[in-house]
């Protein structure tokens, strides 16, 4: 009960890192953070347990065959806990008939032979059965001495052939024990890893609740920037638009009062500078009248051009008049009076109001942040407090004497291993000299036999070499007589032995059937469903079978997942409380941001004070008709150039010359006052459309603006509660799921990386190998290779006996007359 007591313990020890860390939190949305914990130290088992048997396999191999057709049958199912099943009996029975039938035989053949021995004996000294010495010769004498010869030696050779494979497999059997050792020694060492690494790995999980710590206290930290962050960001997909349509006005209002001050400017240029052009142009108008009464506008060829130019002179003169056009004196001063108010500063200072909720969060949340942190010492006393309640080391460090004990008790019983050992071999060469006895006088009589074998003696002359050679063949009668049945009884009882043990135990071990017998319900008690957990944890009906225990160590997992800690200890109930109470801290997080004010009613007032510029009453139509005109009806510059085309046609004179002069004073008139005139009525033609269009939607533009920021500071003062409950959750989520992301971790690196149990399927295996591979192959393949060799001294005694007449000297012979 002390291993067992130990176990448990190391169990708890291993669970408490999970135990104590899963009450930072519950099962929640992914972390915002993957967080690293790095690789459990591990140890690394040197314990290969498989087994590759090399040149001898061929044998093994040979024997298995064997006993596949003595013993074919699938292994029998059944209630094993009920004995009396008449079903299981007679699958039993079915199950073990070719083993009663072999045994049988081989307990006929130990009985039999040493009575026919003996009533051969005696039958010979009434010189029957071959026991009268005289030889009736024969003309096929020859030939069937040639041919019981032949098949004597193929006898011999087999015979030979079963010695060498007991022989070997004896041989094999003892240089298996340094093997033995090695994977005992290796089995034991891998004990000692798992004992002595396990604390560490426990040590490291626990140490690993600082990186979860640590990321907390950042969260908790910059709860401004984290959880403010993210309220800050969901509502200012309203405010921000909001505020950026107010801040957009103050744009406008400065492009208005540009255009309107651009707009008086231009008016004010255009009405001087068109009065200045009228009077120039009047001037020129009257100056070429003048010159076109020059007499030569009077000769035929000239008259019509004079004509020409006194036609155009009417069409100097200027296209708008801009005189009529009403000033914006009075809109610019009212624009101006609301740009007094800086509306750009009160947005700003709503922005500002806005952006800090960042800080009102942490301000707000400050008693929250706290207690949480706290909470988060408490959980990491709880975890180091946890752990030193179970003796874990300990139970540990006594478990690594126990193994360098029972190492100490194995190795004190080598040398009782190597001298029973001792023993064995030479009881297995006792009984394989047995056979090379026979062997031996068999051959020697054979060979003494055909080396002495006169053909021209007669069976009363033959020499002595050959009466030897039927002696000695007659000696291996005899001896085959005396050992052949204690050679079948040693054979049968191995072979029942092994060839079962086999059969019902390493054969249903490699195909895993062995588990599903253990396995089965009810079979150690009645009462109990599965016998392990029943046995470990007084718990029948657990999930835990031999079988699953045997896998999941092969496949080298933690003994956590290997004896379903999980299901034994209520790791759950054990976290429920301190998650709950991690819950609750969050509960009392409230954020007011009620005292956010997005725009003041300065601000307010001064949108709509803008609307109220009159700007929409100036008359654009007539300043946009007034602009479409032009400066002057006639391009200047082309009616100059016409006129100094039509004064070349003219003959040069006083006429020409002054069309000329003219012509240039026209080009000057459009350099100086034409071209800054048309400037100025670009200008005030885009500052025109400008107003136009601003003028046009303006009341709603400024209506729409206050809307979106009325909704927006309702949002904040009213709303907000929704966005800060969702952004408040995500948020205990993020600094949950940071617990979750440690205890799954806990919980697969204690499934799959902690004391991981692959020492425990190494032992089972190697105890498969050494007791199946090494101990019962070797020994199933001497009785075979044994067996095969005394089944054939059978054929042997006849052989022998008919061969002895042809070398043997004998007391008569037939007589023949010529």
């Amino acid at each position: 009960m002390l291993w067992k007591t130990g176990l448990i313990f190391l169990c708890w020890g291993l669970t408490s890192g999970e135990l104590q860390d899963r009450q930072s939190g519950t099962p929640a949305a992914p972390a915002r953070t993957t967080l690293d914990f790095g690789l459990v130290p591990s140890g690394v088992y040197d314990t290969v347990a498989y087994y590759e048997p090399g040149a001898i396999g061929i044998l093994f191999n040979m024997m298995h065959a064997f006993l596949y057709v003595v013993q074919p049958n699938p292994f029998p199912e059944g209630e094993l806990s009920l004995p009396e099943n008449i079903v299981l009996t007679l699958q039993v029975i079915y199950y073990e008939l070719g083993f009663v039938v072999c045994a049988a035989l081989g307990l006929l053949f130990t009985v039999l032979l040493p009575l026919v021995g003996l009533l051969f004996c005696l039958c010979r000294c009434c010189d029957n059965c071959g026991g009268e010495m005289h030889q009736r010769q024969r003309k096929n004498t020859d030939c069937l001495r040639g041919l019981l010869t032949t098949l004597w030696s193929v006898f011999m050779k087999l015979f030979m052939a079963g010695v060498l494979c007991a022989y070997a497999a004896n041989q094999n059997l003892s240089s298996q024990l340094k093997s033995m050792r090695r994977l005992v020694k290796s089995n034991l060492k891998d004990l000692h890893t798992f004992a002595n690494q396990t604390p560490a790995q426990i040590d490291y999980l626990i140490s690993k609740y600082d990186t979860v710590k640590q990321h907390v206290l950042h969260d908790l930290e910059n709860v401004g920037v984290i959880l403010g962050g993210r309220i800050h960001e969901e509502l200012g997909k309203d405010v921000q638009p909001a505020l950026n349509g107010v801040l957009s006005m103050t744009g406008t209002m400065r492009d208005t009062k540009d255009a309107l001050e651009n707009v008086s400017l231009s008016l004010e240029t255009l009405q001087e500078g068109t009065v200045k052009l009228q009077a120039n142009l009047s001037l020129v108008r009257g100056s070429l009248s003048n010159a076109l009464n020059d007499p030569v506008c009077t000769h035929p060829q000239s008259f019509e051009i004079c004509h020409n130019i006194r036609s155009t002179l009417p069409k100097l003169e200027i296209a708008a008049n801009y005189s009529s056009l009403t000033d914006v004196t009075n809109q610019l001063d009212k624009v101006n009076e609301v740009l007094k108010t800086d509306l750009g500063q009160i947005v700003e200072k709503g922005f500002a109001s806005f952006n800090d909720t960042p800080n009102l969060v942490t301000d707000q949340t400050r008693n929250i942040v706290e207690g949480v942190k706290v909470l988060l010492d408490d959980v990491g006393s709880n975890v180091t407090t946890f752990t030193k309640l179970f003796p874990v080391h300990s139970t540990l460090t006594n478990f690594t004497k126990m193994i360098s004990h029972t190492h100490s008790q194995i190795e004190d019983i080598y040398p009782q291993v190597d001298q029973m050992d001792f023993y064995r071999w030479i009881c297995c060469i006792t009984l394989c000299c047995m056979v090379v006895l026979i062997l031996t006088f068999n051959f020697l009589g054979l060979l003494c036999g055909i080396l002495g074998f006169d053909r021209h003696a007669t069976p009363t002359t033959r020499g002595c070499v050959s009466n030897t050679g039927g002696n000695l063949l007659m000696a291996g009668v005899g001896f085959s007589f005396l050992f052949s049945w204690v050679l079948m009884g040693v054979i049968t009882a191995l072979f029942l032995a092994g060839g079962n043990l086999e059969k019902l135990v390493c054969e249903p071990f490699q195909t895993r059937q062995l588990f599903k017998v253990l396995d089965t319900p009810n079979l150690v008690n009645s009462a109990w469903k599965n016998f392990i957990p029943g046995y470990l944890y007084n718990d029948p009906e657990l999930d835990l079978t031999a079988y699953s225990l045997y896998s999941n160590c092969k496949d080298n997992r933690g003994i956590y997942s290997a004896l379903h800690l999980d299901k034994v200890f209520n790791i759950s109930a054990f976290f429920n409380t301190s998650v709950v109470s991690g819950s609750r801290k969050f509960e009392g997080m409230k954020v007011d941001l009620r005292g956010i004010i997005l725009l003041e009613s300065e601000g307010k007032q001064n949108l709509i004070s803008f609307t109220e510029t009159g700007i929409n009453e100036i008359d654009f139509a007539a300043y946009l008709e007034e602009v479409n005109k032009g400066v002057t009806r006639i391009d200047l510059v082309d009616f100059a150039s016409r006129l100094d085309a039509q004064a070349d046609q003219l003959s040069k004179g006083t006429l020409q010359t002054s069309l000329k002069g003219h012509a240039n004073t026209i080009r000057q008139i459009h350099i100086q006052q034409v071209i800054p005139l048309e400037k100025s009525m670009s200008t005030l033609n885009q500052s025109i459309r400008l107003l136009e269009r601003t003028s046009s939607d303006l009341p709603v533009r400024v209506r729409d603006v206050l809307a979106a920021v009325d909704a927006a500071q309702y949002l904040i003062s009213h709303n907000a509660t929704f966005v800060i409950n969702q952004e408040t959750e995500k948020y205990k989520q993020t600094i949950i799921g940071y617990f979750k992301q440690y205890i799954d971790w806990i919980r697969t690196s204690l499934a799959l990386e902690v004391a991981t149990c692959k020492p425990l399927s190494n032992i089972v295996d190697t105890a498969e190998i050494l007791g199946c591979s090494f101990l019962l192959d070797s020994m199933n393949t001497f009785w075979f290779g044994l067996g095969c060799s005394t089944l054939f001294l059978l054929p042997s005694i006849i052989l022998s006996v008919k061969l002895a007449k042809f070398y043997r000297r004998m007391d008569t012979e037939d007589v023949y007359d010529e």
